[in-house]
């Protein structure tokens, strides 16, 4: 078999537990806890169709065209209307059009991060950014987190020690995997630290719209005093993942070098999928769907919270998240939550979920699990947590 001669950063590319557990997506005998999905049954189908056609019947030789890395100005100029509601003002040059959340971090990593360079994350934290960030080779120090986010203490004693920390990268809202959410006293403080250190901040906020309870807050960016916060946002929990649209909004200067990568990396959206999103815009009150969203989300979270209650035993412990799609469940120390589900969850019980040690970026911690509650049915979710917690009642 040939020998390729791969670059040194290929070693850092893994696959990851979310990516394999999808693959059981497939199997029709598998209730999966595990991706992050929302439920396809409230996507808006019926009306894509109808947006998609009226986009083809008059504006087709526009859609199908190539057109500007940025993205498309309409649809641009929505979205800075749309993101003066969590405190951020910007102009459309601020802002440009990025193929989900995940670009996104990957154009931040490639933009700030040479080999050995730090990541501050929370700990544990999406894997999906670890998947991102792996490839430009960093160092991570993950930072402990409570019911109200990344402790500032704790922060504040990491860049003391690491001054050229080069990224500090946060979900602030129902952050994945946790459900947690940061108050809007460390979201000030934050930005404080980040100021007096010279570090940049990844805003992670894909979940943020999507809150079943309690009050909405203020986004980091919106206290950027100095043009160090990268916002990125999302269509894919809103409106549909299948379109790959989300956004990002950086300083002006910040955000030409962000455009110039992605260019690199893609050359841009595409056009018939941004033309149809501005069209159902125009067409539909996507507020309204917002709508929807939450009341189908928040009853699936409250059945699964019962079912929970109900079927595992005291010693498991879980968050209990205002929005978003997850909850944090831990185990009590002797259980390894991959080994659970390799040899007696997805076996025995035909239940799937990610095992915690995936998102902690250095000192794996075996005894969590993330849990989904937005793609199964509800049958699913009361059959599925019931079978997965008489297997725990008899390891507990």
């Amino acid at each position: 078999m040939m020998k390729f001669k791969f670059a040194n950063r290929i070693e850092r590319v893994k696959p990851s537990a979310i990516r394999e557990l999808l693959k059981l997506g497939a199997d029709p005998s598998i209730i999966s806890f595990g991706g992050g999905y929302p439920d396809p049954e409230i996507f808006p189908i019926e009306k894509l169709r109808k947006v998609y056609d009226q986009v083809l019947l008059e504006e087709g030789k526009l859609a199908l065209q190539y057109t500007g890395t940025e993205g498309l100005m309409a649809l641009r100029e929505k979205l800075v209307n749309r993101v003066k509601k969590i405190g951020i003002s910007c102009d459309v040059d601020n802002l440009f059009i990025i193929q989900g959340g995940q670009q996104g971090l990957d154009l931040a990593a490639k933009a700030f991060i040479d080999y050995g360079d730090i990541i501050i994350t929370e700990n544990p934290t999406f894997l999906g950014a670890l998947a991102a960030f792996n490839p430009y080779e960093p160092e991570y120090i993950g930072v402990s987190m409570d019911e109200n986010g990344m402790r500032m203490d704790e922060l504040e004693a990491v860049l003391q020690k690491h001054p050229n920390a080069k990224l500090i990268y946060t979900v602030p809202e129902f952050q994945n995997p946790t459900g947690v959410t940061m108050s809007l006293e460390r979201r000030k403080a934050l930005v404080d630290l980040a100021n007096k250190y010279n570090v940049v901040i990844v805003e992670d906020s894909p979940y943020r719209e999507i809150r079943y309870e309690g009050e909405d807050m203020p986004s980091i960016k919106s206290f950027d005093t100095e043009g160090r916060v990268i916002h990125i946002g999302s269509f894919s929990k809103i409106l549909s993942p299948g379109l790959r649209l989300g956004w990002l909004i950086a300083d002006r200067a910040l955000a030409e070098k962000l455009s110039l990568l992605k260019m690199a990396s893609d050359t841009q959206n595409s056009t018939l999928n941004m033309y149809a999103v501005n069209r159902f815009m125009d067409m539909y009150d996507l507020d309204e769907h917002i709508a929807h969203i939450k009341e189908t989300y928040k009853h699936k979270k409250e059945l699964m919270f019962q079912t929970l209650q109900e079927a595992f035993p005291k010693s498991v412990t879980y968050t209990y998240p205002q929005g978003g799609l997850f909850t944090w469940l831990t185990f009590p120390q002797h259980i390894d939550t991959k080994i659970l589900m390799q040899e007696r969850s997805l076996p025995i019980a035909k239940v799937a979920y990610v095992p915690g040690e995936s998102f902690f970026p250095n000192m794996q911690e075996k005894n969590h699990c993330r849990i989904n509650y937005s793609y199964m049915s509800e049958e699913n979710i009361i059959k599925g947590i019931t079978s997965l917690g008489e297997i725990v009642k008899e390891m507990c």
